[in-house]
């Protein structure tokens, strides 16, 4: 559909077409026209559907120009949301010189203040940094008349609800509230029953949310394995952009150490980063100065990068809808993407949970030989190689040509100069991986109901530390960034986890062809 037929305004319209939208997304389609009329709306969607827009579009069209109070306020769960937010509603705005600011914690709070100064009209912010200000007096919320809650599942789970209920109780009661999940935990319902009027339930179905240009494949090998397969699969496959999920602060380091250590361009992405290293490092991602970006699920949330070919799950996620929001971040503006999940045989039921909710089944990828490795890094050298030939000044080392190609062949200078643009010495760096403490067993093999709960009350023997103020990546709040950390858990049957998965097709295997 068209946004032309969606009620805006032409001076939204004209926005819309300068930020280069063409056609409205289906969460866009079905909330617009909603939003506008002013009813309260729950949209079940995930990050890259367009629910930035969804809801931003009509709070632009209902500003008040005149009324130099906060109107709208969106509330997310991380910085780096808060920010692409922000930045997104301000290109949208700017036509019509609407003031949009951000605050999020990890920042200068005194800059902040002084940003706040200009009497924005639009306010984005993370729960823990809104409160500072509003305790401060800085921010005042009695004129709001729109009301986000973005990505509300992820601040549940990240112990904001407190915080979340605080913000509310400081807007007016005659407000419309919008609120954006990529589940409905019981949790986000009474959150929508307590402070919304009559909402309208927008879902975007799963099969909207896995897109077929995606190619979803999987390894199956033991734990102390993935490393060296997962460092064999990107010799072969040659990722442009590509994003590497683990499951923990440690684990994002060491994979980031790891890969550094072996001569990929790669760094890590997590909480307990502060602001300035991670903006550094989402600026070197962007630029493609780092082609490899290993990451926590909140630290990557909201993060929307262009050209991401390839999504890598170094640990397969506990939740099987934080897999869709990962390979969300590929196969994008209809250029196909690839993710691969490495999956030991203690998580293939973690695995069917995921097939279960993406009604696709994955593809068995055959992990590569380190001879493909190898041929696969010279390949990819062969480009380097063109680029070292034409940036360089033969005539001013002509006397160290003259007596090389006396001394070596043509094959052999060749053969070394592959060698060292493909940096093979480094291939088999050891690296040490520690060891995380597995997932619990699912309840009911493919069942939805076991371990990967999002609603609080987790299943599948999750006994860890629930302390809101200790745990999660709060990769935004004040209050400490460490990573969400897994208790301990046990069995709760005796049978083994070494079911082997029937996946009614054959392993893919790597064809490395040599350039001729």
């Amino acid at each position: 559909m068209k946004f032309s037929e969606l009620g805006l305004s032409q001076d939204i319209l004209d926005a819309i077409k300068t930020h280069g939208y063409v056609e409205a997304t289906p969460i866009q389609e079905k909330t617009i026209p909603l939003t506008l009329s002013g009813r309260d709306v729950i949209g079940q969607a995930q990050t890259g559907t367009g629910k930035t827009a969804a809801f931003g579009l009509p709070i632009l069209e209902h500003i008040d120009l005149n009324n130099k109070n906060i109107q709208a306020l969106i509330v997310s769960p991380t910085r780096e949301l808060a920010i692409q937010t922000a930045d997104e509603l301000k290109k949208l705005g700017h036509d019509k010189h609407v003031d949009v600011q951000v605050v999020f914690g990890g920042a200068d709070i005194r800059r902040q203040i002084q940003n706040l100064k200009s009497h924005p009209q639009i306010l984005v912010g993370t729960p823990g940094r809104l409160l500072d200000h509003i305790n401060r007096k800085t921010v005042r919320l009695d004129h709001v008349r729109t009301l986000v809650l973005d990505e509300a599942d992820e601040m549940l789970n990240m112990g904001f609800l407190d915080d979340i209920e605080s913000i509310i109780d400081k807007t007016p009661a005659e407000r419309q509230t919008l609120l954006f999940s990529a589940t409905m935990p019981p949790a986000i319902k009474r959150i929508g029953v307590k402070f919304m009027t009559n909402p309208e339930h927008i879902q975007i179905e799963a099969k909207e949310l896995t897109t077929d240009l995606v190619d979803q494949y999987f390894v199956r090998m033991r734990e102390n394995e993935k490393f060296d397969t997962m460092t064999r699969i990107f010799d072969v496959q040659a990722p442009k952009l590509a994003i590497v999920f683990g499951r923990t602060k440690r684990r994002v380091e060491e994979l980031a150490r790891g890969l550094e250590a072996r001569g990929y361009h790669a760094a890590g992405l997590h909480g307990d980063l502060t602001q300035q290293m991670r903006s550094r490092v989402l600026a070197q991602f962007k630029s493609h100065e780092i082609n490899i970006l290993v990451a926590t699920d909140v630290a990557a949330r909201g993060l929307d990068v262009k050209d991401v070919s390839h999504v890598y799950n170094f640990d397969i996620p506990q939740d099987p809808e934080s897999y869709v929001h990962r390979i969300g971040r590929t196969g994008r503006a209809g250029a196909k993407g690839v993710s691969v999940t490495f999956v030991a045989p203690n998580e293939m039921d973690y695995l069917r949970a995921v097939e279960e909710l993406t009604k696709k089944r994955m593809t068995p990828l055959e992990p590569a030989t380190l001879q493909q490795a190898r041929v696969g890094k010279i390949n990819n050298a062969a480009g380097e190689v063109a680029k070292l030939i034409q940036s360089t000044d033969v005539a001013e080392i002509q006397d160290q040509v003259n007596a090389l190609t006396a001394q070596y062949s043509a094959e052999q200078l060749a053969a070394a100069l592959l060698s060292s643009a493909a940096d093979l010495e480094k291939q088999n760096t050891p690296v040490e991986i520690t060891r995380e403490r597995p997932l619990p067993r699912r309840r009911g093999g493919g069942s939805r109901n076991g371990g990967g709960r999002r609603d609080g009350n987790r299943g599948g023997g999750y006994r860890g530390n629930r302390n809101r103020r200790g745990n999660g990546d709060r990769s935004n709040d004040r209050r400490g960034t460490s990573e969400r950390r897994f208790g301990d858990y046990k069995r709760r049957d005796g049978r083994s986890n070494e079911s082997r998965r029937n996946s009614g097709g054959s392993r893919r295997e790597f064809t490395v062809r040599e350039k001729g």
